[in-house]
């Protein structure tokens, strides 16, 4: 009979000082930066460059690249990049051509007028997009393969770390930008935006030095065992030529996949694992979608909107996403995944009570911290359980595509909250209470298959 103790939460907490979880973090921050580019900066250069707010809001459709990148990420996990792959290995190789994309546009913007040259600046901000989504792809996947298979407490403390880098990332590069641009301006330098640009293209170039320290594992079995896949599927081809080895390489590459993931949990398991992903965090999507809007009808100020669910919500989430991977490692991802799917519930109960009690600062307060702190938990243990979910063999493509599917079922459905409000005749409580309701599903098929999950947690 073996005999377990139970981790202090000291012991616990000493996790986060693994070198691997500052490896994480910056992984996390380079993911976050260029949101920062194509986000506030490119919206504030187009505004103060003298564009319309219709243009402005069409330019920021380039973000639609990231719900699909999925589609390439076969591509991420098959093709070495000719030099780069044998001097830093496959992952930081990805990682590296898609930073040096972001840079030379960023060197194309510092010397483009907007107003007479739109469509080009508009061009290379997809180019951007399609860069920093791609890198996102091998991001995930380098973040995952830093951590063991069996490791399941290290790897929610990775995803915990993740999302707080990533919130980094996002912020600080937010400070630099609009520090730089503002400072410049001051100077008198009507081209204060194209210099900034090359302030941020010296932090991509700093991101790729941190990046160097880094280490990659060299997955030797992950290139055979796809080999393997491509020879399975040659074989049932009947013949083998170069007409068979190319369609074997593309149906390996694609489809291996996704046969990986329902051989390893089983066709059945599979489907209710797919189905908990697409509904997990739609109530929550719901309320995210509506929220600005029922701030607003209920009587709050922008200046207090930006206080209470801008400012106080970031620190919130940076707070409550370390917690929750402390609660993570110490109750196992299954249990947190229960645990945080009840909180995002009872918190948007709150706003229920804040629609009907009236504008209340100290509600709203406390509404926005309990839900931040839901949504961190939340976040933490989706991004552990898709992680341990994954195969290997196939990391970047499996993540990718598990990751689009939680957020395609948070961005069609939810697409509907405006007018789920409007056909309740604007009563925020009822509709508040339904996406509370929203998530009971999800838990339903987490129930299912509870004990069938081999996460090594």
């Amino acid at each position: 009979m073996e005999i377990y103790k139970k981790q202090t939460l000291t012991e616990t907490f000493s996790v986060y000082f693994d070198r691997r979880m500052i490896k994480i973090l910056l992984l996390g921050a380079i993911s976050g930066f260029p949101w920062v580019i194509i986000g506030s900066s490119l919206s504030l250069w187009l505004k103060e460059d003298g564009l319309s707010r219709s243009t402005i809001g069409w330019a920021g459709l380039i973000f639609a690249v990231y719900a699909f990148n999925y589609l390439w990420a076969p591509i991420i996990d098959r093709v070495r990049i000719p030099w780069l792959t044998d001097k830093i290995g496959h992952r930081r190789g990805w990682i590296v051509l898609m930073q040096s994309i972001i840079l030379i546009s960023l060197i194309f913007w510092s010397v483009i007028n907007p107003t007479t040259n739109l469509a080009l600046v508009i061009s290379f901000g997809l180019i951007i997009a399609i860069a920093s989504a791609t890198q996102d792809i091998t991001v995930d996947a380098l973040r995952i393969e830093q951590i063991g298979e069996n490791e399941g407490k290290s790897m929610q403390a990775g995803a915990a770390m993740a999302v707080v880098g990533w919130w980094t990332g996002y912020k600080l590069g937010g400070v630099v930008a609009l520090t730089s641009a503002e400072f410049f301006q001051n100077l008198g330098f009507e081209n204060y935006w194209q210099i900034t640009f090359l302030v941020l293209g010296a932090v991509i170039i700093a991101c790729n030095i941190g990046l160097m320290f880094i280490n990659e594992v060299l997955q030797t079995d992950r290139s055979e065992s796809q080999k393997k896949t491509d020879k399975m599927i040659e074989d049932k081809l009947g013949a083998s030529n170069l007409l068979t080895k190319i369609i074997a390489w593309l149906t390996g590459t694609i489809a291996g996949p996704v046969i990986s993931f329902f051989k390893k949990n089983g066709f059945n398991i599979a489907l209710a694992i797919l189905a908990f992903i697409f509904l997990f965090k739609i109530g929550e999507a719901f309320l995210g979608r509506m929220s600005v809007i029922f701030y607003k009808e209920i009587g709050f100020t922008k200046t207090d909107i930006a206080l209470y669910s801008k400012g106080l919500g970031w620190l919130t989430t940076v707070i409550f996403t370390l917690l929750g991977g402390l609660f993570a490692i110490r109750s196992g991802v299954i249990k947190a995944m229960f645990v945080s799917g009840i909180l995002m519930a009872s918190t948007n109960l709150l706003f229920s009570l804040l629609a009907w009690s009236g504008k209340s600062e100290l509600l709203f307060a406390i509404a926005v911290i309990f839900d931040d702190m839901a949504a961190a938990f939340a976040t933490v243990a989706f991004v552990a359980f898709i992680s341990m979910l994954v195969d290997r063999n196939y990391t970047a493509t499996q993540y990718a595509l598990l990751a689009s599917i939680g957020t395609a079922g948070r961005t069609t459905l939810a697409a509907s909250s405006g007018a789920l409000v409007d056909w309740l005749n604007g009563d925020w409580g009822i509709f508040f209470i339904i996406t509370a309701i929203m998530v009971i599903p999800s838990l339903i098929f987490l129930y299912m298959i509870r004990h069938k999950l081999n996460l090594n947690d």
